[in-house]
């Protein structure tokens, strides 16, 4: 499928977004996981990766689950010890690692899907996939030895596409794997990934990290899901839940979705992972079967480039241009505009007439992707403080959010 959908993790998204596409060729994700029912491939907004110092800092929630130091008997590797390091840290992390199997039964025909998940405590909690566990009637758990037993589904959330199951007792011999940091992550360092493609059991891959804070569509809904980090690591249908792992055995990052170019759903070089710290403020929620209150802005758009720029007479190039305003919406309320109409910049129509928000809450907003990190770790209700361009002059907005809509069929 090569196609643009606007698609509706935390979707995990998190301001509604219809993006506007300037330039482009569809490209189609793929959450790799088969089913019943053939995969749904979506189309991502462009985006640009925002230098580090240049990107406004969110204010993060604090999360309930904390990161955990890698103890032994996980150790850090260096360069000069990897390919021996590698073996020995398959085989401390393999434990933590499980193959989730399912069955979904529809109009009287049982279907399977597969996935992966890694446990998080000794009590028998799984962090995995929303999109391995929906819809099923029976989950399944194998573990590193092949042992298997029955799972329950705690919950699971859509918009961030994470879910937590649980097994009533684990076995003796496997432990849980410790997150990390996502916010330390940078592009460049090197990460494993362990999961089942293709329902090949226990398989690690090998890569490094491509980048950081990328926004990716979440499975339905309208919403995005923010700070993804993109590796080369190897992630095929059935990688899906699994956890990409810095060298030092810690959970940064769940292995959800692949870039595929439209062609068949198998690695390209181009696969994402949701953020561990996205993990640490949403697995709590799931635990206690509750559902993660994501807050929701009422927009959709895209981020300024050099043709929205100059088709809108803007005196900057950045920010995050409003195509759309919600119907009934927050930013409706506090009277926010989205395009009007569209233009031609050297015979290339670009939309014109719409708000841009170049801060919010005192820090620069640089791209769509920063304004929505800034609005998914907000809490519902809160008030957020906007500055944008209209007409060129700018303006102060002040928006109180509302939680987001429930995606239609959930």
């Amino acid at each position: 499928m090569n196609k643009w959908i606007i698609g509706g993790l935390i979707g995990c998204a998190l301001v509604l977004l219809l993006v506007v596409v300037i330039l482009g060729i569809g490209v189609a994700f793929f959450w790799p996981t088969p089913t019943i029912v053939e995969e749904t491939q979506v189309v991502p907004p462009r985006e640009e990766r925002v230098p580090e110092e240049a990107r406004p800092g969110p204010e993060v929630l604090e999360p309930t689950l904390p990161a955990t130091p890698a103890d032994p008997p996980v150790r850090a590797l260096a360069a000069s010890q990897l390919e021996d390091g590698l073996v020995e840290l398959f085989r401390e992390l393999e434990p933590g690692v499980v193959s989730i199997q399912t069955y979904i039964q529809r109009g009287g025909v049982v279907g399977t899907g597969s996935g992966s998940g890694f446990i998080i405590d000794d009590e028998g909690h799984i962090v995995t996939n929303e999109h391995v566990v929906t819809d099923a009637t029976r989950v399944i758990v194998v573990f590193f030895d092949g042992f298997a037993a029955d799972a329950t589904v705690l919950g699971t959330d859509v918009d961030s596409d994470l879910a937590v199951i649980r097994v009533e007792n684990l076995p003796d011999n496997v432990h849980s794997l410790p997150l990390g940091d996502s916010d330390d992550v940078v592009p460049g360092e090197w990460v494993v990934a362990i999961g089942n493609p293709f329902g090949l059991q226990n398989t690690i891959t090998f890569g490094i990290v491509s980048a950081v804070g990328r926004m990716i569509p979440a499975r339905v809904g309208a919403f995005s899901i923010p700070q993804a980090i993109q590796t080369d690591a190897a992630i095929n249908p059935g990688s899906s839940g699994g956890p990409l792992l810095n060298l030092a055995g810690q959970v940064i990052g769940v292995n959800a979705q692949i870039l595929t170019g439209g062609a068949a759903p198998a690695n390209v070089g181009v696969g994402f992972a949701l953020p561990s710290n996205t993990v640490r403020i949403v697995a709590p929620v799931l635990m206690e079967g509750e559902t993660y209150p994501w807050p929701w802005l009422g927009i959709s758009g895209t981020s300024v480039n050099l043709l929205i720029a100059e088709g809108n007479d803007l005196p900057v190039q950045y920010g995050a241009y409003i195509s759309e305003v919600a119907p009934g919406g927050p930013a409706e309320a506090a009277g926010l505009r989205g395009s009007r109409t569209t233009t031609q910049v050297d015979g290339i129509t670009v939309p014109v007439g719409g708000d841009v928000i170049i801060e919010a809450n005192g820090q620069q907003v640089t791209d769509f992707a920063g304004l929505l990190e800034q609005v998914a770790f907000s809490e519902p209700d809160r008030e957020i403080d906007l500055v944008i361009l209209r007409d060129g002059e700018e303006m102060e907005v002040t928006v109180t959010l509302e939680p987001r809509p429930v995606p239609e069929g959930f």
